[in-house]
């Protein structure tokens, strides 16, 4: 009976430093809005990093982006594991080993962007330059290597769209309850980029 309480009461102080932790870091993100949460023992470039309100970015994610940084909506949810480079390294100069370069190319750090309402599945991979489209679903598991239409759920490696989350009929009437008709995504829109995404690998 002792031992329980003394892990009851380890865990209440565990929780309450993970608070004050999180609370202290959260200002050292570009920007941070309400009600985020993460687990301060992971790995961020901090200062190169804005979140909108309502995300939860579960333990173990590794989010590291140089000046082009990582910009995540509103109401988005990371499984645990999930990493984001928005970086790559400079390996095109002649006579000189990677290790040693520390010049970057401009294409070698890209902006990845997590539009609202995106589920990002445990252990994912999101790579440079990718945009990850409105409520959109990523697998588990995926390593995603380019840009994700909104509505689609995706997986693989590297992810491929698999399917809509909802048909177009239906993803107009949700979009009319969630925003205001000015933020709305139109049936043409959709269609355009629905009908456009690169099948080439379906």
């Amino acid at each position: 009976m002792p031992g329980l309480w003394l892990a009851k009461g380890l865990l209440r102080t565990r929780r309450a430093w993970l608070r004050v932790r999180r609370r202290v870091l959260k200002s050292t993100f570009k920007r941070c809005g309400k009600n985020v949460s993460f687990d301060p023992g992971d790995v961020y470039s901090y200062q190169n990093i804005e979140i909108g309100d309502d995300v939860f970015i579960g333990p173990g994610a590794n989010l590291q982006a140089g000046e082009s940084g990582i910009i995540i909506g509103n109401k988005v949810m990371f499984g645990p594991n999930v990493s984001i480079m928005g970086g790559d390294h400079n390996f095109s100069e002649i006579g000189q080993f990677m290790f040693d370069v520390k010049v970057k190319r401009p294409a070698n750090d890209q902006t990845v962007v997590v539009e609202d309402d995106v589920w990002i599945g445990a252990g994912a991979i999101i790579l440079k330059g990718v945009c990850l489209g409105r409520g959109c679903i990523v697998a588990a598991g995926s390593v995603v290597t380019k840009s994700i239409p909104p509505y689609t759920i995706v997986m693989g490696v590297p992810a491929k769209v698999h399917s809509l989350r909802f048909p177009i009929e239906t993803i107009l009437a949700h979009e009319e309850c969630l925003y205001p008709p000015d933020k709305r995504l139109s049936r043409k829109h959709l269609e355009e980029m629905l009908t456009n995404w690169d099948r080439r690998d379906q």
